[in-house]
């Protein structure tokens, strides 16, 4: 077993289960680094054992051999798994509650009706939450992408571009330097669509002054990235530099108070403070950020509920906005380590204003 499988055997003997099942794509990359699209881990209190089919059987033997028994499933992932569990004599059994649906459930249920089934989804997100130094090399090869996309669009974005093709552009370029696809749908939106958080790309064309904002990541491995930047394609009216500052100001300040002492709500209300100070409450209708890693939008959370004490090794976001409709918005997007009193910035584009 690996180091995070151990981890999961430590879960099971607190809970006093015998196995989990692991189906998720994300939790089957960060337990085995597989990331295709079929296979089944389980986990007994001193065995690993994965399975998948005939297309990824040599892949995953090259990648999880040392870690996991690797098995070729004859039929259904379903049925491997429920001869498993009755081959070693199972009966209490953790599940990802939060990812199997309830069709797939009761398929499990029938097959066995003696099993008893257990939530832990809660709890391997929580084994989850603390990245270890490989992940964050990987995190940080994401990121390294995405920041090379940014770079590569302030050459593209100019007035008559279309917003589907600023997009298009952005995960053509991370594709390229290796990312195995957007970690998201990629945003572009630009003018008084800028009001809308998560507006989609349109063929709306980029005009003279106005705001673009993008939000993107790439997925390497598995591992997610996430950045937001607003530029300008020309010179924007003074009350859209106006926000832009204050938006700046409040993810500087956030950022740095990124600290282990503090909770999610606590940072979360860093940049709430300023923006509401700045007269814009009301217009900030989102968290100030979130988890990244084998999902791109993991717990803890920083916003105006979560009570998570940071703790280092935890990746996040730090992205306030202002959503005005009918003028536009601003939001500026890092990813962070949190470390101690001094977390560590992982998003090297610049956050100045940018007029192109």
């Amino acid at each position: 077993m690996n180091l995070k499988t151990k981890k999961l055997v430590e879960l099971l003997k607190k809970k006093n289960l015998d196995a989990a099942v692991i189906a998720s794509r994300p939790d089957t990359v960060y337990f085995s680094g597989f990331t295709g699209s079929a296979s089944i881990i389980i986990v007994t209190l001193d065995k690993a054992f994965i399975a998948t089919d005939f297309r990824y059987l040599e892949h995953v033997k090259e990648l999880c051999g040392d870690d996991f028994n690797v098995e070729k499933s004859p039929g259904s992932l379903d049925n491997y798994m429920a001869d498993k569990i009755k081959e070693f004599g199972l009966r209490k059994i953790g599940f990802e509650d939060g990812s199997i649906s309830f069709a797939r459930y009761s398929i499990w249920a029938d097959k066995l009706p003696d099993v008893e089934f257990n939530a832990i989804q809660s709890d391997i997100e929580k084994i989850r939450q603390i990245k270890d130094k490989e992940e964050l090399r990987i995190i940080q090869k994401a990121v390294d992408i995405a920041d090379g996309a940014f770079s590569h669009i302030l050459q593209f974005i100019k007035p008559g571009v279309r917003e589907v093709e600023i997009a298009a552009e952005i995960e053509y370029f991370m594709k390229k330097s290796g990312a195995t696809k957007p970690s998201f749908e990629t945003i572009a939106i630009s003018g008084t669509r800028t009001s809308m958080p998560h507006g989609m790309p349109t063929d709306k064309i980029i005009e003279n002054g106005d705001p673009v904002t993008m939000d993107f990541g790439a997925i390497l491995n598995g591992y997610c990235s996430d950045m937001t930047r607003t530029v300008f394609a020309g010179n924007p009216i003074k009350e859209m530099k106006d926000i832009y500052n204050t938006v700046l100001k409040a993810q500087i300040e956030s950022q740095m108070g990124a600290v282990t002492s503090k909770t999610g709500m606590e940072i979360d209300a860093i940049s709430r403070d300023i923006i509401y100070g700045a007269g814009y409450e009301g217009y900030y209708g989102h968290g100030l950020g979130h988890s990244v890693g084998t999902e791109v939008h993991e717990n803890p959370r920083f916003n105006t509920k979560d009570t998570t004490i940071m703790e280092d090794g935890m990746v996040m976001t730090v992205e306030p906005g202002i959503y005005i409709p009918d003028l536009g918005g601003v939001r500026i997007e890092n990813m962070i380590v949190i470390n101690g009193m001094e977390p560590i910035n992982m998003t090297q584009s610049t956050k100045e204003l940018i007029i192109l």
